[in-house]
């Protein structure tokens, strides 16, 4: 292992603080590392990877579209395209269009674009502010990092664009009171992802959708990480029965293969014009073949089985609650398990006495890849396609890795 550490050293950004472990071979929801270790995957390469490591349509479909065409870029028209972008349409459930682009943070840039040409069309010259909410991510991009609702990562790349501002996540009062003449759209996800699997109370997303409606601006949902089936519906905007205006989608989209795609309403998407966006590789034929045939592997899953997954998981991490060890008197919040579908945090609590990085690095020596993804909560995301007997056993290892490091009483 030591090898590969000095050659990244050497030769690459460190912009990554990883743990000693090199991944070659997937094979579902596992993993097998350089010296042959297995491993359960259950953060699924930051919920990307919904159909499963090396799932046999995906590699199919990949690579039969890399042996016909590769690429010709966006000059010419694109068969593939339009398949994937007709039939993301068809699932969003109204007429849109689709702008594809290569990731998360590429779509959201999109988003951001298309709301201020359309603010610009319909609410005046001034409408071009975003509200976003604290503790939101949309990318590392410099527009996206300012749509991001973190300020502690705003210093070292600031000035960054103006037009955005924040309200706390969940208070649809403060949302209403935030949108002015100069707004164009608010930027919200059903579900914060990178904050911890933060749920926000019920009916949020419907009051966005009716506070937004009212002021005649545009709601974009951001389903980079809750898309593709991550809560048991195709897009989770879809449990609370709304249709946003513009919807972001990446991660799961391509499994692993990397694409981007931002769906508009018609009348939003026409206010473009040719030569305001464009993207090289965006929507090129095999990201849209990966696409497609990952659609065909998660869509049937969303039948019945991502739910009876989610049911064992949630149920087997709350039964290592009462196993955490929590201060006395501590002034912290408490343990909990916070999530739907599969997608979930076990938060260890201010009390438990380690971090969730220790907990993960413990879990990787038990052979199970989960995520500190706050200093206290673990973020679990496993491929769609993980059976009941894979949940058990995931639960098993991480309860050993807590024990191990002493997070259990």
């Amino acid at each position: 292992m030591t090898g590969i550490v000095e050659r990244e050293a050497a030769v690459l950004w460190p912009t990554y603080a990883r743990p000693r472990v090199q991944f070659v071979r997937g094979d579902g929801v596992r993993l097998y590392d350089a010296e042959g270790r297995e491993y359960l995957d259950f953060l699924g390469g930051i919920a990307v990877v919904a159909a499963g490591h090396a799932h046999p349509k995906v590699v199919a479909a990949v690579a039969g579209q890399l042996a016909t065409l590769g690429h010709t870029s966006n000059l010419y028209f694109s068969g593939p395209q339009v398949d994937l972008a007709e039939r993301l349409v068809d699932r969003f459930g109204a007429p849109a269009k689709v702008f594809f682009s290569n990731s998360g943070a590429e779509a959201n840039e999109a988003a951001i674009k298309v709301a201020r040409r359309w603010g610009k069309a319909a609410r005046g010259e001034q409408a071009t502010g975003i509200v976003a909410t604290l503790g939101g991510f949309h990318g590392r991009t410099l527009a996206t990092l300012a749509a991001t609702g973190k300020p502690a990562m705003h210093p070292p790349f600031q000035p960054l664009p103006p037009g955005f501002s924040h309200v706390p996540f969940g208070d649809a009062d403060a949302l209403a009171a935030a949108i002015g003449p100069g707004t164009a759209a608010v930027l919200v996800e059903p579900i914060q992802g990178e904050s911890g699997i933060v749920v926000p109370p019920p009916g949020y997303l419907r009051a966005a959708r009716e506070v937004t409606a009212d002021a005649g601006v545009l709601l974009m949902v951001d389903e980079i990480q809750s898309g593709m089936g991550r809560t048991g519906r195709l897009f989770a905007h879809q449990h609370d029965g709304i249709r946003p205006d513009v919807v972001t989608m990446a991660k799961a989209l391509g499994s692993g293969y990397p694409i981007g795609a931002t769906i508009a309403i018609a009348e939003v998407a026409d206010t473009m014009r040719p030569g305001d966006h464009g993207s090289t590789f965006g929507g090129n034929p095999v990201a849209c073949a990966a696409a497609m045939a990952t659609l065909d592997v998660v869509e049937p899953l969303l039948d019945g089985h991502v739910e009876k997954v989610s049911a064992r998981l949630a149920e087997g991490l709350h039964a290592l609650l009462p196993l955490l060890r929590t201060a006395p008197g501590a002034n912290g919040a408490a343990a909990e398990v916070r999530g739907t579908g599969l997608w979930f945090a076990l938060d260890l609590g201010e009390g438990c006495g380690v971090t969730a990085k220790e907990v993960a690095l413990a879990a990787l020596g038990h052979g199970l890849v989960v995520n500190p993804v706050t200093a206290t909560a673990l973020r679990l995301a496993p491929p769609l396609v993980v059976t009941v007997e894979e949940v058990d056993e995931a639960v098993a290892r991480l309860g050993g890795a807590l024990a191990e490091v002493g997070a259990c009483r």
